[in-house]
């Protein structure tokens, strides 16, 4: 791996009550899937449901991503059982095989793979666009995309009992950002504080986690407004926007986040 992990680095990255819960969930098997490609490893993990871990090791950081709805310090049982089994017991790089494999495709037929794979993966097409393409999508239509994610998650209960997984929006932010399109990360970041304030009332659990994702979008897009210094008129727009937001009905159930008592998973018992 990219850094030297060992046990000690992960009692760092997480609670002692956390760090117990995750050698628990790791000597009971609850590992359905792990795999490494690199410096970064992903898996499924067996909690109240089924939760995806993306864990990517730097040089120096562990930056870890979980679809569980854990709002306390630190990483989650989830991610913690992930990352001793990777000191335990590494898993295969497939980088190595799949670079050889590449080496040796004919362009045309390489072409044509990655032009089928993001046909049938829209999440990686966008991805793709964000770091290759000229144009992105508007706000509209990733305000859509929002609200379709909340309509799904309601569709048997009228309000959303855990957390929806918003890191794909932050990812396409993240690709216009390496690339200094800036405007468009804002663009990104705005749909995401939009979508998830319009949906505020539809939330019923882990109300810090989108508290969280909401203040993350706010700070990515105060950070890509200033970066891309417009011109006054195009300030005074971009400020429009914090304004509205800055008036709007409360975020995110922000209040009852901060007076509510998560369980063992980190979910928020429904008032």
């Amino acid at each position: 791996m990219s850094m030297d992990l060992d046990k000690a680095k992960i009692r760092e990255a997480c609670t002692d009550a956390v760090f117990e819960r995750g050698r628990n969930y790791r000597d009971e098997r609850r590992i359905r899937r792990i795999e490494r490609f690199g410096g970064v490893v992903t898996a499924a993990v067996r909690g109240s449901s089924l939760y995806d871990v993306t864990v990517e090791l730097g040089e120096n950081t562990i930056d870890a991503r979980c679809t569980c709805p854990y709002e306390g310090a630190g990483e989650c049982k989830h991610v913690v059982a992930v990352l001793l089994d990777v000191v335990a017991d590494p898993p295969q790089d497939e980088s190595e095989r799949v670079d050889g494999v590449i080496e040796d495709v004919p362009p045309d037929d390489l072409r044509a793979f990655v032009r089928d794979a993001l046909a049938e993966n829209p999440d990686l097409r966008e991805q793709f666009l964000a770091r290759f393409g000229d144009s992105g999508k508007s706000v509209e239509e990733y305000r859509d995309e929002i609200q379709e994610s909340f309509d799904q998650h309601t569709q048997h209960y009228p309000v959303v009992t855990e957390a929806i997984d918003f890191s794909h929006f932050f990812e396409v932010a993240e690709r216009y950002r390496g690339r200094e399109r800036y405007r468009a990360a804002a663009i990104t970041y705005r749909a995401l504080f939009e979508g998830i304030d319009d949906n505020y009332t539809r939330i019923d659990a882990a109300y810090g986690r989108y508290t969280k994702s909401l203040q993350s979008a706010l700070d990515g897009y105060v950070e890509c407004v200033l970066a891309a210094d417009p011109d006054q008129d195009e300030f005074e727009k971009y400020r429009g926007v914090l304004e509205d937001q800055a008036t709007s009905k409360p975020p995110s159930n922000t209040e009852r986040s901060t007076t509510s008592k998560s369980d063992d998973d980190g979910r928020v018992p429904a008032q």
